[in-house]
């Protein structure tokens, strides 16, 4: 199968792409720089200049192939205001993809965060929640979701709030990226709050599975981790950075303070049952002993 992958040479990306090559497909992708043009083409994948903004581009990519794979994304979290600009980027993007696709009966694989439910972990069933500062993303993924209707084999793919690999990554990312400018690996609340994570190299294998097998209007979680309470997340970094580990207000998240603060376990076990998909590689707090002093 030939796939345009958008963001394919980020974290995830990068590991989607050699996932794809190594099980027999190509990839054409997606590539805003020269520099992300030279990661993309080290790893065997064609090119197409631009970026998320580049709607035409987007849909010359979605045509020349047999699927898609989403999964660019600004990632500036730095204000309010960053977000929903990178938010309302995204979904353009994501809708002139859709477009592209209707009436080809071809895969269309988008992606979101896992939801959180009160009380439980969240499943594959469970609506994404449509409010707060990403809450238009889940509204954008609803939509591609709905082109199943319209001759688009869409589905989509949870992720949750850490992929990492080699200690970076996700939340857990940002809380070591906090914690080498703060003097102070820190955590909101009383870190009794439970993160659920999995390694990008697995979740790369789902995103296969799903471009290959997935019915239309399907949402699969990429959960290996179910949930790790973030204080004990925060000892990790602290320890490897050798830094105290302490509550700090919410605030210190900007944006993204409310959902850091937020209990959000979540399982996979129907994505397993249902799509064979079996993690592998080390949990977070395993793969966090490779951040560096």
């Amino acid at each position: 199968m030939r796939v345009f992958v958008t963001g394919g040479t980020g974290l995830i990306g990068s590991a989607v792409v050699a996932e794809l090559i190594s099980n027999g497909h190509t990839v054409l992708a997606l590539a805003r720089s020269d520099a992300s043009a030279a990661v993309a083409g080290k790893a065997g994948a064609e090119t197409i200049r631009g970026g998320l903004a580049d709607l035409d581009v987007l849909r010359a990519g979605a045509a020349q192939a047999d699927g898609v794979i989403h999964l660019a994304f600004s990632n500036d979290f730095s204000s309010a205001e960053a977000v929903a600009n990178a938010v309302a980027e995204e979904s353009a993007a994501q809708l002139a993809l859709g477009d592209a696709l209707i009436g080809s009966d071809r895969p269309f694989v988008t992606v979101s965060g896992t939801p959180w439910i009160a009380g439980r972990f969240s499943v594959e069933t469970d609506p994404l929640p449509t409010d707060g500062p990403v809450g238009g993303r889940s509204r954008t993924v609803n939509a591609v979701l709905e082109l199943a209707a319209r001759g688009v084999r869409a589905a989509s793919v949870r992720l949750p709030r850490t992929v990492h690999n080699e200690g970076d990554g996700g939340f857990a990312g940002l809380l070591t990226g906090i914690a080498r400018q703060s003097g102070v690996s820190g955590y909101a609340g009383d870190g009794t709050q439970r993160w659920p994570a999995v390694h990008a190299l697995d979740a790369a294998v789902l995103f296969r599975l799903v471009l290959e097998t997935a019915p239309a209007g399907t949402a699969w979680h990429a959960v290996a981790d179910e949930g790790d309470q973030v204080r004990e997340i925060a000892a990790v970094i602290g320890r490897r950075l050798g830094l105290p580990v302490a509550a700090v207000p919410t605030e210190t998240y900007g944006p993204l303070g409310v959902i850091f603060a937020a209990d959000q376990p979540s399982s996979s076990a129907y994505t397993r049952e249902t799509l064979g998909w079996e993690p592998k590689h080390p949990s977070l707090l395993a793969d966090l002993e490779n951040i560096q002093p």
